[in-house]
């Protein structure tokens, strides 16, 4: 199994690649962090959306392969995508967007096939 994590901090208005597939791997889990000091007091602040896309070697990103739109990422919470699995080929790539260019980070899991 391989670890491979990335702050999500690159782009307009905050893009990256996530993770670049080399051969042909399995992703048994992504997990994303939104690293932001939770406040009571205001409990928006340091809220973060993410947007993720699967795209396939030579694609675009865009709406045909988004597979997260938007989701609100509280400050101080974590998200883990672990049910469903992907099985990436090479040069197929897992994007994702972020709302700010400090908060989250991202770890993937993946398990060459």
């Amino acid at each position: 199994m391989a670890l491979q994590s990335t702050l999500i901090t690159t782009g307009s208005p905050s893009e990256c690649v996530i993770y670049d597939s080399t051969g042909t791997n399995a992703i048994t889990s992504l997990i994303v962090c939104n690293s932001a000091t939770y406040n009571p007091a205001s409990p928006t602040d340091g809220l973060t959306y993410l947007s993720l896309w699967a795209v396939a070697s030579g694609d675009a990103k865009g709406n045909v392969n988004m597979i997260v739109n938007a989701l609100p990422i509280p400050a101080g919470e974590t998200v883990s995508f672990d049910s469903e699995k992907l099985v990436l080929d090479d040069g197929d790539m897992i994007i994702a967007n972020s709302t700010s260019p400090t908060n989250l980070s991202a770890t993937v899991s993946s398990l060459p096939v």
